[in-house]
């Protein structure tokens, strides 16, 4: 194995992963605030259909995503027009299924830490004058900073650590849409279990530090 094809897989982890979650968490802190703030006829629907992708098998959500997505699709039609090529297969494909992964995490956990905020603290804010976006942004994020950081950090971890999902709508091309996960599994079914050790330790050694981030912020 070359230097070039043990980086391959991790370079191209790392870019998924940065836009996906990025993206999550930009959707998930709104979505958060949104259902904190408002009481509907359809919002246990709309929360449980947020959460599913937690519960579902990742091959479900793989299959779920080229058929709502796919070259069959209306909508994959439609990106395939804007685009000129179809989102299976290729990277962008890579970064939705990690996205979908990731959002449910990051939502649920955004979600605890600004219901833990205390109200009266907005409350007063309000009373003042501020209007809901400066709420927002000067008490509601700043108190639940914690919540913010460890919602990112895992929504990260388990965008990295995405499988099933990448591996049915993006596939496993080397160089292109090969992220670590699917090429730990190409390298196990290929016999190179050398190879896969490495990629192995490389990405526990990444979630380990990860998850102990997250820890060290909650304290």
């Amino acid at each position: 194995m070359t230097l070039h094809q043990f980086w391959s897989p991790i370079m191209i982890s790392l870019q998924v992963t940065i836009v996906a979650s990025i993206i999550a968490f930009i959707l998930a802190i709104s979505a958060a605030w949104l259902m904190k703030k408002r009481s509907f006829k359809g919002r246990s629907l709309i929360e449980t259909m947020f959460l599913l992708p937690l519960v579902l098998p990742p091959s479900v959500v793989g299959f779920g995503l080229l058929v709502l997505l796919g070259q069959n699709s209306w909508f994959g039609v439609f990106i395939e027009t804007i685009f000129e090529q179809s989102l299976v297969f290729t990277k962008g494909a890579a970064v939705v299924s990690a996205f979908v992964v990731a959002f449910p995490l990051i939502y649920m956990t955004l979600k605890s830490g600004f219901e833990q905020i205390d109200h009266e603290f907005e409350d007063a804010a309000r009373s003042m004058g501020a209007g809901e976006m400066q709420v927002f942004w000067y008490v509601t994020l700043p108190m639940a900073w914690r919540s913010l950081i460890t919602g990112y950090v895992l929504g990260f971890a388990r965008s990295i650590g995405e499988f099933g999902a990448t591996l049915m709508f993006a596939g496993n091309i080397p160089g292109k849409t090969q992220t670590l996960p699917t090429a730990i599994y190409l390298a196990v079914e290929a016999g190179n279990r050398t190879q896969a050790y490495y990629w192995v330790i490389t990405i526990v050694i990444f979630s380990f530090f990860l998850l102990m981030l997250t820890y060290i912020v909650k304290s």
